[in-house]
């Protein structure tokens, strides 16, 4: 038997949206337990799968409830759900994520908001050679599922100390370096959606590995891993 995404799980997020407030929740909690009990089982199936080809070391779910302190939009809740998986040991770079939310879903993978010491270190090994990423970035299947890292978030000119006529700045100026894919909401509730996920996260596979060596070995590459 199939694990599957149960329409119910959106049914209740579109009511969500137009009931966001905390006695309305208080109301349908039995609703949204049932349904997150599914999901979690959705969502285990996936790490299972992932760890056919990987090694996961963690499943985070994320809450529902928001973190509404700096925030000018008060209300209390998300109305997605959303679950990140984390590869295990420190050879292993990258992460993998699911979104689910009434026609907005989508997974991604990479390095999102990475700290300064990878941030810097990723920027380095572009400006000395891009040719790999460049290659991954444009085999068929990996462009044909993600068309190229997500650019919303990029510095205006060039990150300290590096050039902005530097050949590679398309690169080099990102904050951030994970694809996206969107699925539609007949693709998240059909039979074979969990096989189309674990599809797509095994073709962040080379960009994994390629950043994993970067980001576990100085520029003359030698290996920063303890032995």
């Amino acid at each position: 038997m199939s694990v599957r995404i149960p329409r119910s799980a959106f049914s209740f997020l579109n009511n969500l949206k137009a009931n966001n407030h905390r006695d309305w929740m208080q109301e349908h909690k039995k609703e949204y337990q049932a349904n997150e009990k599914m999901l979690k089982t959705f969502y285990a199936a996936v790490a299972e799968g992932l760890n056919k080809t990987d090694k996961i070391s963690k499943t985070k779910v994320f809450r529902i409830n928001r973190d509404i302190r700096f925030s000018k939009d008060k209300t209390p809740y998300n109305v997605h759900r959303s679950v990140s998986f984390s590869r295990a040991g420190e050879d292993r770079r990258g992460g993998y994520y699911l979104r689910l939310e009434p026609g907005n879903s989508l997974m991604a993978g990479g390095f999102f908001d990475p700290n300064p010491a990878d941030l810097l270190r990723i920027r380095k090994e572009f400006e000395m050679d891009a040719t790999m990423i460049r290659k991954i970035l444009s085999a068929k299947a990996f462009e044909a599922a993600f068309g190229g890292f997500v650019q919303e978030h990029r510095v205006k000119t060039a990150p300290k100390g590096f050039s902005k006529d530097d050949p590679n700045i398309d690169l080099i100026g990102l904050k951030n370096y994970f694809v996206v894919h969107k699925f539609t909401d007949n693709e998240v509730f059909s039979e074979d959606f969990k096989e189309k996920l674990l599809q797509h996260y095994e073709l962040l596979r080379p960009y994994f590995n390629y950043m994993s060596e970067v980001l576990t070995t100085d520029l003359n590459g030698v290996s920063l891993l303890k032995k």
